[in-house]
């Protein structure tokens, strides 16, 4: 990834190549003004000059807030920190096909995904649509073999079909579970219409998490609570709708009869409590879109030895928000997020509303994680997202070891150790641009010894 400091001096002379016309107006008004003092087209000369010139840094300073993803004392939420608890995490995803009033809301397993089409031709520019937050050209197009439940559950059937998924709500397929609209078939032994429902979906597949306060004010968790959840979204629909806020629906906010209806569900629920659903379903290799869709490629990550010698650290934070907007780019949409991040040196964790450019393979594996890891700078000031090492951590590559004897230790399913690896090569000031680390290189024989004890 490129450093800050690059990305703002190339930011610099792009634009400062666009506006190279600013600085000659201004000596040209300048030499005019002293043949024709008060005359206007000096004085205009010298204004436009002026402005286009200040605007250079302005310009570039702003597009690399835009481009690069740093956090600063300016995008530290105010009003306090740890608003909510730190498992939580709330997304704003766009909207959905509604289905005929007739269709019936059920559960829809995901047995197999592949990516049919996204090719975006924006060339990692920063593209804005108004008015429509799921353009195609920036939705990628996913082929699904869907195993369709009855609404009681007692059976079911299967059906193949291409849908745009926005990509806020790849994790629901990763994950194999979806909330789908199934209408009444045209005619008889015609084939049934599902539409899935992706808001929905993101809800029952854990990726968003999901709480009900009851009518005493007792607080209970409902993610990945599948049979339950279903129930409250059939009530939701019958109803119109029920406002969330966050991730939380409060009963003593509802009508007294849907709030009756949902306090119902919570009784049988405590009296026949119901297992959270695993985080994915059987079968996740045959969905996985990660290795499908764009990103930065997954690596332990590269260690500047200036940066190293004074210090540098890393740190990782958690999304505790995610909210569409209407700009993108190719390797994924841009987002307005909040992060509790964890200071290194101990201090209280605080949180930091960022809009950022989340990379999609990441967003497809959201129902299991939700951490990032950070660059802390020298002195402690900014932080910036490191998404070759957040990859890594979260999975999207495999993390191989390879021992100075020449065995391969696969980390699959260990971030703490591969965390523990990414500390100690940044501590020893040692860069490893990949996912594979090989001790057997002669820049690595020196932490060898280290190294192979965290993966013991």
């Amino acid at each position: 990834m490129r450093s800050h400091t690059g990305v703002l001096v190339g930011n610099l002379v792009f634009v400062a190549v666009c506006l190279s016309a600013a600085p000659f107006f201004l000596l040209v008004g300048f030499s005019a003004w002293g043949d024709h003092p008060g005359w206007d087209w000096p004085a205009m000369m010298i204004a436009l000059g002026l402005g286009g010139t200040v605007m250079i840094p302005v310009v570039a300073i702003t597009a690399t807030r835009q481009a690069f993803p740093r956090i600063t004392r300016r995008d530290r939420v105010e009003g306090g920190n740890l608003r909510c608890p730190d498992d939580t995490f709330v997304m704003w995803a766009p909207r959905s096909e509604q289905g005929s009033a007739h269709a019936q809301l059920v559960r829809a397993d995901v047995l197999e995904a592949s990516l049919v089409r996204y090719n975006p031709d924006g060339e990692s520019t920063f593209t804005t649509h108004y008015g429509n937050y799921t353009p195609d050209e920036f939705t990628p197009l996913i082929r699904l073999r869907l195993r369709v439940h009855d609404a009681d559950g007692t059976g079911g059937f299967e059906v193949t079909g291409e849908w745009r998924v926005p990509s806020l709500c790849l994790s629901a397929i990763t994950a194999g579970r979806l909330v789908v609209l199934v209408d009444a078939p045209a005619a008889p032994g015609a084939q049934r219409t599902v539409t899935p429902h992706w808001p929905r979906s993101n809800l029952l597949s854990g990726t968003r998490t999901y709480r009900v306060i009851d009518l005493e004010g007792r607080t209970t968790e409902v993610t990945r609570r599948v049979g339950r959840q279903l129930q409250q979204m059939r009530i939701s629909r019958e109803v119109g709708g029920i406002v969330m806020t966050g991730d939380t629906v409060d009963l003593r906010r509802l009508d007294p009869h849907t709030a009756a209806r949902y306090a119902a569900l919570a009784d049988r629920d405590r009296a026949v409590p119901e297992e959270q659903a695993s985080v994915s379903e059987p079968g996740e290799e045959a969905r996985r879109l990660a290795d499908q869709l764009p990103g930065e490629k997954a690596a332990f990550g590269s260690v500047g030895r200036r940066w190293s010698r004074r210090g540098g650290v890393l740190v990782r934070g958690r999304f505790l928000e995610m909210r569409a907007r209407t700009t993108f780019q190719d390797h994924g949409p841009v987002l307005d997020t909040v992060l509790r991040v964890q200071p290194a040196d101990g201090t209280p964790p605080f949180d930091a509303a960022r809009r950022l450019t989340v990379p999609m393979d990441y967003l497809t594996v959201l129902h299991r994680t939700k951490e990032v890891v950070l660059t802390v700078s020298t002195n402690g000031v900014s932080y910036d997202v490191d998404w070759a090492r957040t990859s890594l951590l979260a999975g999207i590559t495999a993390a191989k070891v390879i021992t100075p004897d020449g065995r391969e230790l696969l980390l699959t399913e260990r971030p703490d150790t591969v965390w523990a690896l990414m500390n100690l090569l940044a501590a020893h000031g040692l860069s490893n641009p990949g996912p594979v680390l090989d001790l057997r290189k002669p820049r690595m024989r020196a932490a060898a010894g280290i190294l192979m004890d965290v993966c013991a």
